[in-house]
């Protein structure tokens, strides 16, 4: 279930990474969708670093 409320307090780069963490996404569209959905600035997350950073992360939570 998403919380369609974007939190004030948490900045895209942290909520990118919660939701990559949680195990429920399997590719960065769907981080940056789901981010736009809860009205972050997904256009924030971008540079092939960070990408590859949230792609291992992605991978890692489904492994566990």
């Amino acid at each position: 279930m998403l919380d369609l409320d974007m939190d004030p307090n948490k900045t895209t780069l942290e909520r990118a990474f919660e939701l990559a963490k949680s195990g429920r996404y399997t590719t960065n569209g769907e981080i940056k969708q789901v981010l736009a959905q809860e009205g972050y600035t997904a256009s924030q997350i971008t540079g092939p670093a960070l990408m590859r950073q949230l792609r291992q992360i992605l991978i890692d939570s489904r492994a566990h």
